[in-house]
């Protein structure tokens, strides 16, 4: 055969509709419960009140992009307080390293939003259209009347549940009552339409026809998680000594040289991958553990002990093998891997928590103007330039006294007021133009740089607070 009569190979697969089937059991039962209450908080905490005062916005968790603030409850983050949220992420990266370390993709399996949406997308698939074997079969059907009314009514409920998904993450960045209103009548900013509209599509899309394809192709977790874990990990795997050889006939010659797996691809129907987990473990795998759920059922039904797929290590498979009891799952998860990473996610959340009530109140930031260096007065004083930047983080206005220590010939004046006494406003920030002036012929105006200290008196309660900066004289 000539080269031109072969056909080139492809280099990617078609994809495959995969229609799991409904399953019941402990796994499903904890996927239900963690998509209700994951779902509960994601929709749920725009609309949560939280008194902080009559200055302050009362929604319990807002990201004000505005006024560059993050409200949580009743902690609230600045811009210079980002690494609280650096902590968080790291926290989170820890955290998904540990569950991973101890039971492989559980995350992938029961909280990812991927999964989460895409349980609740064939959800609505199988209210509307049935259980696997009707939308295989409407798969099949050529398009007909009662074809295009399913498939509208699924789609139309699918889009309504990406709005309100989308409608629900713009409610984090503004209050949600006042948003509602403003998107209803048509008077939001199109930012708000824009952001909803993106994300309603995206979630569209990738719940309801690329499921599988986006936890295979897309997201990289899968292709990381193998250096997570080792022979000790707990993940869902299929006990080949004791299924196989797999066979349907139980009442067959030899028979009783079967093993207890009957090929009734129970496991394979109900997985939402489309993957067959008695081939081994696989990329595509997510350790959703549906498989385990409909196993345990069909060896119920025919009389053999659970447990023919199910949660187990590598390092179970000898013992087992042996007639040995498999090691305590203890030992798997208490581990020198797992031990550093909750040791590493510990630290850092205690050191958070330590940071956040140690924080004060009060805070300064001093920035010199250097254009120019400094100024000669007529009486021959030596002054320098300062923009002085006051957070007032109480939810009252307070008065702030400003003043210096370390050379006695340096005075303060500040720009507006001739007293050493501003007000700041109830939790904000306010920038104030400061001189510092050093008296003629001191130390300080004839010297390139002297060091001093701006202090800040909180008179109201009496905290105080200090920034370092230097004065700079004639030498120059």
């Amino acid at each position: 055969m000539s080269s031109t009569d072969q056909t080139p190979e492809k280099l990617y697969a078609a994809r495959e509709p995969i229609f799991p089937r409904r399953v019941s059991g402990k796994f499903r039962n904890l996927k239900w419960w963690l998509m209700a209450f994951t779902l509960g908080i994601y929709y749920l905490t725009p609309w949560i009140r939280w008194d902080r005062g009559p200055k302050l916005p009362d929604q319990a968790v807002l990201v004000d992009l505005a006024n560059r603030r993050f409200f949580f409850f009743w902690i609230e983050i600045w811009p210079h307080e980002f690494y609280f949220v650096a902590g968080l992420l790291i926290m989170a990266g820890l955290g998904l390293f540990l569950f991973t370390s101890a039971l492989g993709r559980v995350w992938c399996g029961y909280a990812c939003p991927q999964t989460v949406w895409t349980d609740l997308f064939i959800l609505v698939e199988r209210w509307v259209e049935g259980d696997r074997n009707k939308r295989v079969k409407l798969w099949r059907e050529k398009w007909n009347v009662k074809k295009i009314r399913l498939r509208l009514t699924k789609w139309v409920l699918w889009f309504l549940i990406a709005v309100a998904t989308g409608g629900a993450w713009v409610f984090y960045f503004t209050d949600a009552p006042t948003l509602l209103v403003d998107l209803l009548t048509f008077s939001a900013h199109p930012v708000a339409y824009t952001t909803i509209g993106v994300l309603a599509m995206t979630t569209f899309v990738f719940g309801g026809f690329m499921r599988e394809q986006v936890c295979i192709y897309m997201c990289p977790w899968p292709r990381i998680q193998a250096a997570m874990m080792d022979e000790d990990t707990l993940t869902v795997g299929y006990r080949t000594w004791r299924g196989e050889p797999r066979g349907k006939h139980r009442k067959a010659e030899n028979a009783d040289q079967l093993g207890d797996c009957i090929d009734c691809m129970a496991c394979v129907n109900v997985c939402p991958m489309g993957i067959d987990i008695r081939d081994g473990q696989q990329l595509a795998c997510i350790t959703c553990a549906l498989c385990i759920d409909a196993c345990d059922d069909v060896m119920e039904k025919i009389g053999k002990p659970r447990g023919l797929i199910d949660y187990m290590a590598l390092t179970d498979e000898p013992r087992e093998r042996a007639g040995q009891e498999p090691k305590p799952i203890i030992k798997h998860i208490l581990r020198p891997r797992t031990i550093l990473y909750t040791t590493l996610w510990s630290l850092v959340g205690v050191g958070l928590v330590v940071a956040l009530f140690i924080r004060p109140d009060l805070d300064v930031t001093v920035s010199p103007v250097r254009n120019p260096t400094y100024v000669t007065l007529s009486d021959g004083s030596i002054r320098n330039t300062y923009d002085v930047r006051l957070r007032n983080k109480h939810g009252e206005d307070r008065p702030f006294h400003i003043s210096i220590s370390g050379d006695p010939a340096m005075r303060v004046q500040i720009e507006g007021t001739p007293y050493e006494t501003v007000t700041v406003p109830a939790d904000t920030q306010l920038l104030q133009r400061v001189y510092v002036i050093a008296a003629p012929g001191s130390d300080a105006a004839r010297e390139e740089r002297t060091e001093f200290r701006f202090w800040v008196e909180d008179n109201t309660n009496g905290d105080r607070t200090f920034a370092d900066t230097v004065f700079n004289g004639t030498e120059n």
